[in-house]
């Protein structure tokens, strides 16, 4: 997967993740042929682009003065990629 946004990696470390969360993150992980990081990765990374399409979408509603409020917006685009 390649990186989103140009910049220093950091490292994330979370704790206190219940093992039957783990095992089931490892699985599907698995699943996909990837490692638990890269699995987690990908799920971090398209939070982000989720937040960021989100921005967008006000900000093209501030400048355009569209009716439709952003989440309006993004789940209208989401139901046309069905």
């Amino acid at each position: 997967m390649s990186m989103l946004f140009w910049g220093m990696a950091v490292a994330i470390q979370i704790k206190d993740v219940p093992e039957e969360v783990r095992d089931v993150l490892a699985k599907r992980a698995a699943e996909r042929g990837q490692s638990t990081q890269q699995y987690l990765r990908g799920l971090l990374e398209q939070e982000y682009r989720r937040e960021r399409n989100k921005r967008l979408f006000e900000d093209i509603h501030i400048q355009r003065g569209t009716t439709m409020p952003a989440d309006e917006m993004v789940e209208f685009i989401r139901s046309g990629r069905d």
